[in-house]
């Protein structure tokens, strides 16, 4: 029965509203939420268990306050929930490092993941830790089955592939044909008593820092126009300026 382990990461709620202070943003007053692809990898994650046995571990990097998330995910079924403790920002080959020293030594069979995280929407997680173990890597997949082996759906030129999975693997999830399942009390109470396992790996250092944040420029005010007087001057702007004819 396989070993799964599920990624998971706390990021701004997609809803609030960022402010920037000096060359920061400021996320003293946002709500902190898992990255909203990954509820698609812990869906996934738990069809698999429930099709083929296996335990499931949901694994985040970050200070004690990214437990929220873990215990999230422990509501909705994971069997265990580990945080990788670090307060430090990481680069990709710092978090990619981190990550695949984990795997190995929690003998873990399938990783999945989102796709992209909400704040930085690099989308490297997933193929760099498959490089870094050297195992095999599906990305963005939209469906998954898993009748004798794993096989998944991906988008390919022209449509979908489907495509049989060899374990070990890492599989990285786009918005599927599946519905996300919702805690219910007795995994919300489950939740609460569970213990957090925290795990200690020293990182490399980081080749890439964050020098300033900004919000990107305001949009220009619309313009508006009434009657067909002026269809001749809209078509013009269309042409010249939004470059759409």
């Amino acid at each position: 029965m396989p070993n799964i382990v599920v990624l998971v990461k706390q990021v701004p709620d997609t809803n609030a509203k960022i402010v920037v202070q000096g060359d920061a943003v400021d996320l003293s007053a946002v709500k902190m939420v898992m990255s909203p692809y990954d509820e698609f990898a812990v869906e996934t994650a738990l069809l698999h268990r429930e099709a083929a046995g296996g335990t499931v571990t949901a694994v985040t990097v970050g200070g004690a306050a990214a437990e929220k998330i873990l215990k999230d995910a422990k509501a909705i079924g994971v069997d265990q929930i580990v945080r990788i403790d670090s307060s430090d920002a990481m680069d990709s080959n710092a978090l990619q490092t981190v990550l695949a020293q984990a795997m190995a030594t929690m003998g873990a069979e399938i990783v999945y993941c989102g796709k992209a995280a909400a704040d930085t929407g690099a989308g490297s997680t997933g193929p760099g830790l498959a490089e870094r173990l050297g195992w095999a890597s599906v990305s963005n997949i939209i469906g998954a089955d898993f009748n004798g082996g794993v096989s998944v759906i991906s988008p390919s030129d022209g449509g979908n592939a489907r495509l049989n999975v060899t374990l070990p693997a890492v599989i990285s999830c786009d918005k599927g044909n599946f519905k996300v399942r919702k805690p219910n009390v007795k995994g919300i109470m489950q939740a609460k008593r569970a213990s957090v396992e925290v795990h200690s790996i020293e990182a490399p250092a980081s080749t890439v820092t964050v020098v300033n944040q900004s919000l990107p420029p305001a949009k220009p005010a619309g313009k508006s126009y009434e009657g067909g007087a002026a269809a001749a001057e809209v078509a013009q702007l269309l042409r010249d300026e939004a470059n759409v004819l």
